[in-house]
């Protein structure tokens, strides 16, 4: 076990789950296309005269989203979402940062053995990749009439950060977790398919809230328990071939997002029901097995609430259906976590070896 390598781990992971939060601000504030360049090293400052935000505000004139949504914006509109998209730029940089030094400091105090070296390589890579995704995304939307990035960009751009964020904490884990805090016993290869479901389920799940995001699905049916006053919607599967209407129609977007809820929740019920028969568990599972199923709760109770509150979404104003969106996706995040943490814990054997990435 490395300690102080564990807390730098945990410490970006904190920090990608602030850049996530970031990216969803910058997207409900509708920011994300404020900066038309991707200046990796001088983009780190943001305009510091007169001129120099006068010039950036004039490219941002030449794109789309400024000729048909934003064409009344002055300097001090466009300076607020420039903002936004420069910070949650800079936090990147900052995570890269963090990341970087403390390979370098932890290499020279001879503080990492040649078995991590190999996934901090690949942590690097992904992080890297998601850069260029996150690259990819905005430059959807700065071309031909679009008004906004495309939501299959954006969706892969958020599973790309999942999957930087399970990466690094799964490795944390590796890092800090005594295999003595680990489910051993026999019920570990049934709790553990369940958690392997659940997550399975759960990466679909967010996939598709980012399809939400990014199509604004949230407002073509704001009823609940119904979508639009029927359980199955007029709308659904209209569109041919099947694999575009699972993702561009927007109908068919928040059917299946609510129904992998509603299966979540029961998976998760059934998960807690197991743990709980569990007498012979370490001390850090037995305090932890009722998170899932209050983390889901909250979750699902947020979504039906930012649903619910869609039909008051004012553009350029930050409202409750925002702010509500923005705990929807931060304890998404949380639950994503805490399956992870779950996986980790719980093991299918009775050898209690701790496992590295």
């Amino acid at each position: 076990m490395s300690r102080p390598v564990a807390n730098w781990v945990y410490a970006g992971v904190i920090m990608l789950l602030i850049q996530v939060v970031l990216g969803g601000i910058t997207r409900l504030s509708g920011s994300g296309l404020s900066i038309t360049e991707w200046d990796v090293v001088t983009g780190t400052l943001p305009p510091l005269n007169t001129v120099q935000w006068q010039d950036a505000f004039d490219k941002y004139r030449q794109t789309p989203q400024f000729r048909l949504i934003n064409s009344d914006f002055t300097l001090a509109d466009f300076k607020f979402i420039f903002f936004w998209e420069w910070f949650h730029r800079l936090w990147a940089r900052l995570v890269a940062v963090v990341f970087l030094v403390g390979l370098v400091w932890f290499l020279r105090k001879k503080m990492l053995p040649s078995s991590m070296i190999r996934p901090l390589i690949i942590l690097f890579l992904i992080g890297a990749l998601q850069g260029a995704v996150g690259w990819i995304m905005v430059h959807s939307g700065l071309v031909g009439d679009a008004i906004y990035v495309a939501p299959v960009k954006l969706a892969f751009h958020f599973v790309f950060a999942m999957g930087l964020v399970v990466y690094a904490f799964w490795f944390a884990l590796s890092l800090s977790v005594e295999p003595g805090a680990r489910l051993t016993n026999s019920s570990g290869s049934a709790m553990r398919a369940c958690t392997w479901l659940i997550v399975g389920l759960l990466f679909f799940q967010l996939l598709y809230g980012a399809l939400m995001a990014g199509h604004k699905a949230a407002a073509v049916a704001p009823t609940w328990p119904t979508i639009n006053g029927s359980w199955i919607p007029e709308g659904l599967f209209r569109l041919h071939p099947l694999k575009q209407d699972l993702v561009y129609n927007t109908i068919t977007v928040q059917f299946i997002h609510r129904l992998l809820a509603y299966c979540l929740f029961l998976l998760v019920l059934i998960w807690t029901a197991l743990a709980m028969r569990i007498r012979k568990a370490p001390a850090s599972f037995r305090r932890l097995r009722w998170l899932p199923l209050l983390v889901v709760f909250v979750q699902i109770a947020l979504g039906i609430s930012t649903v619910l509150t869609s039909p008051g979404i004012i553009a350029r104003r930050w409202v409750a259906f925002d702010w509500l969106a923005l705990i929807h996706q931060m304890t998404g995040l949380l639950f994503l976590v805490t399956m992870v943490g779950m996986l980790y814990l719980v093991v299918p054997s009775k050898n209690n070896t701790s496992v590295t990435v």
